[in-house]
């Protein structure tokens, strides 16, 4: 191994944005509000490096005020660029502030960005003798490589790849990386605002460098070229020039290389640890002390020997010196805890005990009937409810004290302890409180138990008070107790073959581990009673979420029947369709490849077969055959209409057909999905294992598989109810539009009538084309549909898509003067609500990025209207179930899919459920409109729907 030293240096504002958008569909927000995910995307990307290369010296170089130079001489330098996003501007003195605290220099010069200030300290440092990696996925670097200096860029999906000489000659056909600063001079930088040569893109630039070697050889000899070009490039002669001169990097900026301070140095371990634990992170902590621990640290690659390096800085008290720097003789000790770090069941004063059998029980017992409110917890031997065993049952009822009763193996002594519980589990006078109920539910439901009495669901309250938040309990006790729990791996270990069950844990510490979440969920109910107060979401949370819990957990306990025999037929149906898809497309594409390559289709399509002129390219330079990629060719090209057939087809086999069967319930004979309530912002409930609302209904296979869900035997038939354009008519009825209010309280066809004004027809001439086109603006309007998204979804042009809408608009005034209301209430709230009150909270509404405000403007419109029609079936649920329950019906409501709901419908009641069905979902909320539901029966899901 070379003992040449190396230098890292960190393009900060690359990496940044990189991990920023990293997380855009799914933002990290932490308890206060704050987006965290550009600070998180880049300290994980920093750790990451430091973990593999383990390297002697690193710096992160930023910019500062832009480059002074490149504005001088274009003033339209990056003049193109959206302002930086909120979240981004916000991270940056979060970020710098925990490098101070990593002892890693920071490197910014006023006037210069970072690729100035990198290329200027990588020549310094190549000079004296040193191995320089550059840290960034952008490409302008290349033209700094030499055999000293090097690319380490992050890779789409994890994971580096190093440029050297030989890298950058393959990816720009060069022979010298400084031909780089030609390549990009020549076909210009969009991001940059660099004009480079009209009409020279990619593969231009590589002809002319292969020809010319360089700008300034070609400008000398445009009298070779011909045609357009020549006359292009002859014109733009000195754009050519600048355009080079704005992509070469600067090497002399004022900035000093000096080994001493560029040291990897050991950090201020607790200082980090309190700006993570400010910002909430958990697990980046955890892979902080993961990199620098001596236990986990490898030997440095490539560095100077362990005796000649010193550490500059002194060490972090109770934290050793890192193996990271070599060997040490230095303690490691950890024991000193610092007062403001987490508080743990071993730092904190608590009175947990098992219950022993006989006069402790009796005991424990009487004084548990004596409680207003306890919190209790299951411990089991399983995840899916259906298949668990209770290994214990630990309760509290005062903050640091609690019990735990454990529960034998055996079956018959199991059910002898848990039957002396069940008048504490049936007394309606005593609230149970819980995190995630519905799981315990539905085990002590195995045990003839059920749960009595008003519930308090900590999950599900702080979903309401922060929808975008992660809800499990360890994250919500360090959120807001500032306490980290016992770790369930502490007691059975990792997932695999070696973990162990909780019946092979010591009692002593199955009583620590079961009362310290009874304990610690008890606190955050008395937390967050007063943040649902504070957030006026107390009614949704006890008269819609809390009795839903119950209604959800009789549904999953229900599960729906599965006729295996149709699946398997349909599977081999499936196989045959497949293999003729795959045939024609080998036609189409006059060879045979592997369809399910998005590397190899690319090239069939867009280089073999040249579909479009500039194919859309992802971030790794494949081409790109994304569903919406190829969806928008699909009508022009019959190749990609069969490769869309053939996923559909495949997808459908492997996620659905052949996967169903084997989630049978081996003790019910039927599948059981399990449905969440805390996963959707919306208030929407998501389904999985299996996710029984994803099931295709637009193809024709997709529905067959509708037709494997059967009822329960030849007494049953399945019921399906569905609320018909419930999402317009809550539009219709909260924008108070009274043109589409008359339509729906006429029983009109809404997407012919809307037709008839927006064509200016009467109903009975609307074609079938302007009803589809109607149907399309009336959902999508909801979505915020552009008339570039209707000129795709329709076979309408830009700018009748346009005028559609245009005309959608000034037929429905009240309409868009709602949607605009929404977003102005968004603006000066924080937040939009539906009709019961659940607060979708949107952060970016005020965000500089257009980007980013505008999809926070289009929430504000579709959130109140989504999550009213959700919190309107969650009514018709509840209100149903107790129905069904209070006048003993035979019959089961199974399942949810948004705006339906299937039952297991008992013949002998059908009629009469069907009454009560439609008169409980017309009447769950009042509304403006008449809320209309469409029922029908079937001898499966397919024939009811």
């Amino acid at each position: 191994m070379s003992d040449q030293k190396r230098l890292f240096l960190v393009d900060a504002y690359a990496l940044i944005f990189r991990g920023y958008y990293a997380f855009i569909k799914n933002p990290r927000i932490n308890s206060k509000g704050q987006d965290t995910s550009a600070i998180m995307g880049f300290m994980n990307s920093l750790l990451d490096v430091i973990k593999r290369e383990r390297p002697d010296h690193l710096a992160v170089c930023f910019d500062k005020g832009g480059s002074a130079d490149r504005v001088e001489m274009f003033e339209e330098y990056k003049a193109n660029r959206d302002e930086t996003p909120e979240g981004i501007r916000t991270a940056i003195p979060h970020i710098c502030e925990i490098l101070e605290a990593m002892h890693i220099p920071i490197m910014v010069k006023e006037g210069y960005e970072a690729d100035d200030i990198i290329g200027t300290l990588s020549r310094q440092a190549e000079k004296e003798g040193y191995k320089t990696y550059m840290v960034t996925p952008d490409k302008d670097f290349a033209q700094l490589v030499t055999e000293n200096i090097f690319m380490y860029r992050p890779v789409f999906g994890g994971g580096y790849e190093t440029w050297g000489i030989p890298e950058v000659q393959k990816k720009f056909e060069v022979t010298d990386p400084l031909q780089v600063i030609d390549f990009l001079g020549m076909m210009g930088d969009s991001s940059d605002n660099i004009p480079g040569l009209p009409g020279v893109g990619e593969k231009t630039a590589k002809k002319f460098l292969a020809q010319y070697g360089s700008m300034e050889n070609l400008l000398a000899n445009t009298h070779e070229l011909k045609g357009k070009m020549k006359e292009k490039i002859e014109a733009s002669k000195e754009l050519g020039l600048l355009s080079k001169q704005l992509a070469t990097i600067i090497l002399d900026v004022p900035v000093t290389f000096n080994a001493k301070d560029f040291e990897l140095d050991h950090p201020d371990v607790e200082k980090v640890k309190a700006l993570f634990q400010e910002l909430e992170f958990r697990r980046l902590t955890d892979n902080f002390l993961k990199t620098f621990a001596p236990q986990d640290a490898e030997a440095p690659k490539a560095t100077a020997t362990a005796e000649t390096k010193q550490p500059s800085k002194p060490k972090s008290a109770g934290f050793g010196q890192f193996s990271l720097f070599g060997g040490s003789e230095e303690s490691d000790d950890t024991s000193q805890t610092p007062s403001h770090i987490r508080q743990t069941a071993e730092t904190t004063s608590h009175f947990y005990q098992s219950v022993a059998p006989g006069m402790a029980t009796t005991l424990f017992l009487k004084n548990l009937m004596n409680q207003t409110s306890v919190c209790f917890d299951t411990e089991t031997t399983s995840l899916n409810p259906l298949e668990a065993e209770l290994v214990g049952i630990a309760f509290s009822w005062e903050a640091g004290k609690g019990f735990y009763v454990p529960i034998p193996e055996d079956k018959s002594e199991a059910q002898t302890i848990v039957d002396t519980l069940k008048p504490f589990f049936e007394n309606e006078a005593i609230e149970k409180v819980g995190q995630n109920l519905k799981y315990d539910i539905k085990v002590l439901a195995k045990y003839s138990i059920d749960v009595k009495g008003p519930l308090f669901d900590t999950m599900l309250a702080h979903y309401l008070i922060n929808p975008d938040m992660r809800h499990n309990m360890d994250v919500l006790a360090e959120t807001y107790l500032n306490y980290t729990p016992i770790s369930i791996t502490e007691l059975i270990g990792k997932k695999g073959k070696n973990q162990l069950s909780m019946r092979d844990v010591p009692l002593e510490k199955q009583t620590e581990y079961a009362v310290e979440d009874a304990d610690i969920t008890l606190q955050l109910k008395t937390h967050f009673e007063k943040e649902l107060q504070d957030a006026n979401t107390q009614k949704l949370f006890k008269e819609i979420e809390l009795p839903l819990l119950r209604v959800l957990a009789d549904m999953e306990l229900e599960g729906i029947n599965l006729d295996t025999n149709f699946l398997s037929d349909l599977s081999s149906a499936l196989d045959t369709d497949i293999a003729n898809l795959e045939k024609q497309i080998y036609d189409d594409a006059g060879e045979e490849f592997n369809i399910g390559s998005p590397k190899q289709l690319g090239v069939i399509l867009f280089e073999k077969l040249k579909l479009v002129d500039k194919p859309k390219k992802t971030k790794t330079g494949q081409y790109s055959t994304a569903e919406d990629v190829l969806s928008y060719l699909a009508k022009d090209h019959a190749i990609i209409q069969h490769v869309l057939d053939y996923r559909g087809l495949t997808k459908l086999k492997s996620t659905y057909v052949d996967a169903l069967p084997t989630q049978v319930e081996k003790t019910t004979g039927r599948v059981h999905t399990n449905y969440m309530q805390t996963v959707a912002a919306t208030g929407r409930l998501s389904s999985n294992n299996p996710n029984l609302q994803n099931i295709p209904i637009r193809t024709e296979r997709g529905r067959q598989v509708r037709k494997a869900f059967i009822p329960r035997d030849e007494n049953h038939v399945l019921l399906a109810a569905d609320y018909s354009q419930i999402e317009l008519r809550i539009i219709a009825a909260l924008s108070e539009e009274e043109t589409m209010i008359e339509a729906f309280k006429n029983g009109e066809d809404i997407h012919a009538s809307t037709a008839s004004k927006v064509f200016n027809v009467a109903i009975d001439d609307v074609t079938r084309e302007q009803r589809s086109n109607a149907k399309t603006v009336n959902f999508g309007i909801i979505y915020g549909v552009s008339a570039f998204g209707l000129s795709n979804q329709t076979d309408l042009s830009r700018s009748e898509a346009k005028d559609l809408i245009d005309t959608y608009y000034a037929t429905y005034p009240k309409l868009r003067a709602y949607m605009s209301d929404q977003v102005d209430f968004a603006r000066d709230n924080g937040y939009v609500q539906t009709v019961l009150g659940r607060r979708r909270y949107l952060k970016d509404i005020n965000s500089r990025n257009a980007v980013v405000r505008g999809a926070a403007e289009r929430n504000a419109v579709n959130a109140p209207i989504q999550g009213s029609a959700a919190d309107i079936i969650k009514l018709a649920m509840i209100n149903i179930h107790k129905k069904l329950e209070t006048e003993n019906y035979t019959s089961k409501m199974l399942l949810q899919v948004h705006d339906e709901l299937v039952f297991d419908a008992y013949k002998p009641e059908l009629e009469k459920l069907k009454a009560l069905i439609k008169f409980e979902m017309e009447n769950a909320f009042k509304l403006e409109v008449p809320l209309d539901v469409e029922m029908d029966v079937g001898e499966n899901w397919l024939e009811a729907h």
